[in-house]
């Protein structure tokens, strides 16, 4: 059985989620889908989310979630190139890519629950959409349920975050029966899967982690609260109110906790929580140390990426004993740190992160087997993360290699300065990154997002940072904007900041 599931007032039992997916399974047998299928999922996080997924494995399709920020030609750009029979989306988001969508492409159409209706201001009522589709509901009562021999499930095929050029579709092979006892060892150890957890979905579905969490828990967890997005004292309530045992979330999030008022944080019982992990990017040192100061030894990372996999654990007690740790690479993990000609380097100098877990199966990039290959160095991947191990094995990030900033011959990480940055009186969020200057080639710009009330003195923050980084981390120039781009995570859409000052500047870097 499943787990049940809370949506705003409509509460599920995990019989019910169940039979609902069934019958989904059922609808998408008959028309064709099944061993090695894809659908696309364009959905915000909802109860049919769940359901699309334990349907997807009941007929061994593979579910293939699409960031809803993106615009037509990006949407079908995926439904395009991951071969999709079928797309299921919200009715608002349809309406908004319709005149995209491949010729021929299968539809179902969900209505937003209420939560989503109020949590992103959508219009009620189900929006009519120029392409012919089924309705969500109705689909269910005309399936009939499922009764197909078993299929081996394939679980997520996500689409890269195309930092350097367009997405592309990570593709695994059909897992081996060992494969699952292995990959649900692997959740139990890194994500806290666990028979029994109560968890929630603050993050959204779309990103591989939070899906990943998502899915497992449900299929073993006792409860899972969905929330429609992100929001801080919220997910304190709702922690108290289910008795929540276990989440995912990203150091975005930690900061928004933390930058609760004292009486707030205050207000609401946690103890129920024995299992947080944190894992998307690198957290500052100071911000998981608050984190565990306020919940306890219960703070958790995890690194890896949807190529790879995870392949670092970090115990809250690691990240006291060696702040900025990411953790050691785990027994079914490999890594290294190499330099651009393949090299392997010695302790504490900055590389390639080049990693892998060998228990999972192996991936191609969908109709893109070049770029896989380009990506791979004796069975290693590297995705462009940056960083270095220490004498122990414990393995430290720097940044992403496309964020690195050289100025004047000099290797400059801004998840180093932004680290530090987060911490100053005033800031809610920010961004550094490098733009163009003549005579060093680039230079550090910094946007901050205040924390409401406030309005940061751009001299005062670089006098705050002067005690915390060297002169030439410390941005020289530096913006206040009411707010970031940013994704449902809170994770900062960097690239819109910085491609303005790179437009017609002739280069890229």
């Amino acid at each position: 059985m499943v787990a049940k599931l809370i949506d705003g007032d409509r509460h599920l039992s995990g019989q019910e989620v169940m039979a609902r997916a069934t019958r989904i399974a059922g609808g998408l047998d008959a028309m064709g889908i099944g061993q090695g299928s894809v659908v696309a999922l364009l959905l915000r996080n909802d109860a049919r989310f769940f359901e699309a997924m334990i349907a997807c494995r009941l007929v061994g399709a593979y579910h293939c979630p699409i960031n809803w920020h993106f615009k037509g030609e990006e949407t079908a750009h995926i439904l395009g190139d991951s071969g999709a029979k079928l797309l299921i989306a919200h009715t608002d988001l349809l309406a908004a890519v319709a005149s995209s969508l491949p010729p021929g492409l299968a539809i179902i159409a969900v209505t937003p629950s209420a939560p989503l209706i109020e949590a992103y201001r959508i219009a009620p009522g189900l929006t009519r959409v120029a392409a012919p589709y089924q309705e969500w509901e109705r689909f269910i009562e005309a399936s009939p349920v499922f009764s197909g021999e078993g299929r081996s499930p394939l679980g997520l095929m996500p689409y890269s975050s195309g930092t350097t050029g367009r997405p592309k579709g990570i593709r695994r092979a059909r897992p081996s029966p060992q494969n699952l006892v292995d990959m649900a060892e692997l959740s139990r150890i890194t994500l806290g899967i666990e028979p029994g957890m109560r968890t929630a979905t603050p993050a959204p579905l779309y990103h591989s982690a939070p899906n990943t969490h998502g899915l497992n828990a449900v299929l073993q967890g006792d409860l899972i609260v969905i929330e429609p997005r992100f929001e801080a004292e919220r997910l304190l309530a709702d922690i108290e109110r289910h008795r929540l045992t276990s989440l995912y979330l990203v150091p975005t999030m930690f900061v928004r906790l933390l930058k609760l008022p004292p009486e707030v944080k205050r207000r609401y019982d946690l103890s129920s929580l024995t299992y947080v992990v944190t894992a998307g990017a690198p957290c500052a040192p100071e911000i998981k140390d608050a984190m565990i100061e306020w919940w306890g030894p219960i703070v958790n990372e995890t690194y890896g990426a949807s190529e790879t996999g995870l392949v670092t654990f970090c115990t809250a007690q690691e990240a006291r004993a060696r702040p900025g740790t990411v953790g050691r690479f785990m027994p079914w993990a490999r890594g290294l740190i190499l330099d651009d000609e393949g090299h392997e380097l010695p302790v504490r100098e900055i590389g390639t992160v080049y990693c892998n877990v060998t228990v999972i199966p192996d991936f191609t990039y969908a109709n893109n087997e070049a770029a896989r290959l380009a990506i791979e160095r004796d069975g290693l991947i590297g995705v462009g993360d940056m960083g270095y191990v220490d004498e122990e094995g414990y393995l430290f990030l720097c940044d992403r290699k496309v964020d690195m900033v050289i100025s004047g011959g000099v290797n400059i990480y801004p998840a180093e300065i932004e680290a530090a940055l987060i911490t100053a009186p005033g800031v809610l969020d920010c961004a550094v990154f490098g733009i163009p200057d003549p005579e060093y080639g680039e230079a550090l710009m910094a946007y901050i997002e205040p924390q409401p009330g406030t309005r940061p003195d751009a001299e005062e923050i670089r006098r705050y940072l002067s005690r915390k980084l060297a002169d030439y981390k410390v941005p020289r120039r530096i913006e206040l904007a009411d707010t970031l781009p940013r994704d449902d995570s809170g994770k900062i859409f960097k690239r819109r900041l910085r491609e303005p000052y790179w437009r017609n500047a002739g280069r890229r870097i």
